[in-house]
């Protein structure tokens, strides 16, 4: 038999869970299903984080955006994709999106493809450039820069 949270633990626990990371609704309400909340209470949870600022969905794409960026160091594209699968509104999307500045954000995509096309080790160049294209399309960076950098890397290679 599984333990039903009351609605004060719920809320309790679900302070901890925001304070600790900042999270979507998507994923608090996910949570509270988990806890055995169900609506009215699971809403009343929900208005409580937000009026408390545990829940801000801003703070929330802001902090996503820059993290994905700097540290798994994905593109617009992907950042834009699973923010919009986490029901993000388009309006908090393009306000997370401004935390990434335009040099910052070509700055780190010319050191990763740098980094990675040396990495590759594939002799046969079709093969290569279809591994360099496929992982920064995967990691969600505009494909008209993905196919430039390929053939500047591999231009300044035959040189």
């Amino acid at each position: 038999m599984t333990h039903t949270a009351t609605f004060n633990e719920a809320k309790q626990k679900l302070e901890h869970y925001c304070a600790y990371q900042d999270r979507c609704h998507q994923e608090v309400v996910s949570k509270l299903y988990d806890l055995g909340i169900k609506p009215p209470d699971l809403d009343e949870v929900v208005v409580h984080l937000i009026a408390h600022n545990f829940l801000n969905e801003e703070r929330f794409a802001c902090s996503f955006a820059r993290g994905k960026h700097r540290i798994k160091h994905w593109g617009k594209i992907r950042i834009v994709n699973e923010l919009k699968f986490r029901n993000i509104s388009q309006y908090n999307i393009n306000t997370a999106l401004k935390e990434i500045t335009p040099e910052e954000y070509a700055a780190t995509f010319h050191r990763v493809t740098q980094h990675q096309w040396e990495s590759i080790r594939e002799t046969n160049v079709l093969k290569k450039r279809k591994k360099f294209c496929d992982y920064f399309l995967r990691k969600g960076f505009e494909s008209n820069w993905v196919y430039e950098k390929m053939k500047e890397l591999e231009n300044s290679e035959t040189e």
